[in-house]
C-alpha cells in the first residue's frame, strides 16, 4: 500500500500565495523609494512573475494568469521610475 503523499504540494502552497493581497505599485511611491529600494522591489516582481508563469504551465487558476498582466505593469512601473532617475 505505497500511496503517494500530499506533502510536496502543500509545502508548495505558501509560497505561491506570499503574493496574494500585494498592492498595486504606484508610480509616485516608488519616486519616494531610493534606487536600491528600487532594483529590490524589481527582482521580488520577477521572481512573482516567473512563479506565475510555472502556474500558468501547470494549469494554474484563472486569477492566477490574470495576475500575470498586473505584474508585468509593475515591473514596467519600477523600471520606469528607476530609468528616470538615472537620468
Amino acid at each position: 500500500s505505497s500511496q503517494l503523499s500530499p506533502a510536496p504540494l502543500a509545502d508548495a502552497e505558501p509560497a505561491r500565495d506570499r503574493f496574494a493581497n500585494m498592492p498595486r505599485v504606484k508610480a509616485y511611491e516608488l519616486r519616494s523609494k531610493t534606487s536600491k529600494e528600487l532594483l529590490k522591489e524589481l527582482d521580488e516582481q520577477k521572481a512573482e512573475l516567473a512563479t506565475l508563469r510555472v502556474a500558468k504551465v501547470s494549469g494554474g487558476a484563472a486569477s492566477k494568469l490574470a495576475k500575470i498582466k498586473i505584474v508585468r505593469k509593475a515591473i514596467a512601473r519600477i523600471l520606469t521610475v528607476y530609468n528616470q532617475k538615472q537620468k
